[in-house]
């Protein structure tokens, strides 16, 4: 039965077709009985439109009231195919604006009482049956059709507004997911250049000097080597803290289930289950932060870059993106210095506290200007991206007196007691 209904809104033509074929069968049937042949144009006149009149429902309904005013003018009878008029005004009610439906009832109604004078003189009852039976016959089927079509076309109209609603809401939610996934998708990048540009220089410095002593000192080459393991390790560290958003809780659970025993189990490895403990290690490691920054000193000196640090203010409780944030700006210019400030840079660290904000400054007395070309210049808009995402800002530049220098200001926000 559902098939049927929606083949036959797809066909609303053919439908149109068979009532008027229906209402003009039931008006010829009349004039055969009554031998009114003069009638015959106006049933057509009034059952033709009705296959246009969704397409055309002022036209059609137009050409309907002309041929009922015919009708009335040449004295002919009413016959059964006249309801194509109550139909047309439906169609107008339904399918066109409230002011042209309430002109074609006017017209309807006119033609009413128009027909009702005309047939007074047939009609042997009083007044006031006449008045009730014209009432009932005439004018009851055009206000009962126009009611019906002035209610179907509001509550199209208010079914269009809702499915025009939910496209928009959909296109906004579509928009949203599309924002969101691109901010993501920028976090993880700089998250990943931080920590790959970072260890990667660093071992890259340790390696250079592994090489270079390995023919006269392997004691050094040895300790050289160490320090790219350990730093390495620390990457792949950081790197699956920053990829575990993106692996299952399952694939998480197994690698820490893995961990503690991979050791004594028999046909693994003793560096296969080390590194495995290091990557259960690494699922529960804190987000590195300002706590971490000696660690991250100790580090950046162990790869041969001379820094000094200095803390300024009371220290105070930072939230843990405003920390991770400070932390990898320092981090950053770090990697900048050591990457291309030249074999005799230095760098000094600055972090101040304020009421409302922490500042930071690095500089070093580098190659400067040459510190600002990393590539396509993801490090320098990774820290300007980081600030911008908690109210702060970057600047960074060559100084005037040689190097280069990285100046931060990130403000606190409030946080809960206890919340360091």
């Amino acid at each position: 039965m559902s098939a049927l209904y929606t083949w036959l809104r797809r066909h609303p033509r053919l439908v149109d077709g068979v009532l008027a074929a229906a209402l003009a069968f039931a008006g010829l049937a009349v004039i055969l009985i009554m031998h009114r042949w003069l009638t015959i144009p106006t049933i057509l006149g009034v059952t033709v439109p009705v296959v246009f009149r969704r397409a055309h429902p002022v036209g059609a309904f137009a050409t309907g009231v002309t041929a009922g005013a015919a009708q009335v003018a040449f004295d002919l009878r009413p016959t059964p195919a006249d309801l194509a008029i109550v139909i047309l005004l439906y169609t107008l009610a339904a399918y066109t604006t409230r002011r042209l439906s309430v002109i074609g009832l006017a017209v309807c109604l006119l033609g009413s009482v128009a027909e009702l004078g005309r047939l007074k003189h047939v009609m042997a009852a009083g007044t006031a049956d006449w008045l009730l039976v014209g009432s009932i016959v005439f004018a009851g089927p055009c206000l009962i059709a126009w009611v019906l079509g002035d209610s179907m076309r509001y509550r199209r109209a208010y079914y269009a507004n809702l499915e025009e609603r939910a496209a928009r809401l959909e296109r906004d939610r579509d928009a949203q997911a599309q924002i969101a996934t691109a901010a993501e998708r920028a976090r993880i990048a700089r998250e990943l250049h931080d920590v790959v540009a970072h260890n990667v220089s660093v071992m890259v410095v340790q390696a250079d000097g592994a090489a270079y002593a390995l023919g006269t000192d392997p004691g050094r080459a040895r300790e050289a080597l160490a320090a790219i393991s350990a730093t390495g390790r620390q990457a792949l560290a950081e790197m699956r803290v920053l990829l575990g958003v993106l692996r299952s809780s399952d694939e998480a659970g197994e690698a820490r289930k893995a961990g503690p025993g991979a050791a004594g189990l028999p046909g693994i490895p003793a560096g296969a289950a080390a590194a495995t403990a290091t990557a259960s290690r690494a699922a529960l490691a804190p987000v590195p932060g300002i706590g971490q920054l000696d660690d991250l000193l100790d580090q950046t000196r162990a790869a041969g870059l001379h820094v000094t640090c200095t803390v300024e203010g009371e220290p105070l409780p930072l939230p843990d993106g405003t920390a991770l944030a400070a932390y990898r700006i320092i981090q950053e210019s770090l990697t900048n210095t050591r990457k291309h400030g030249g074999p005799w840079a230095r760098a000094c660290v600055l972090l101040r506290y304020t009421a409302d904000a922490v500042e930071l400054a690095v500089t070093d007395n580098g190659l400067g200007g040459a510190a600002a070309s990393d590539g396509a210049g993801h490090g320098l808009t990774g820290m300007c991206e980081r600030a911008a995402m908690y109210g702060g800002t970057v600047q960074a530049g060559p100084r005037i007196n040689g190097g280069f220098q990285v100046t931060a200001r990130v403000p606190i926000a409030p946080a809960r007691a206890g919340a360091a």
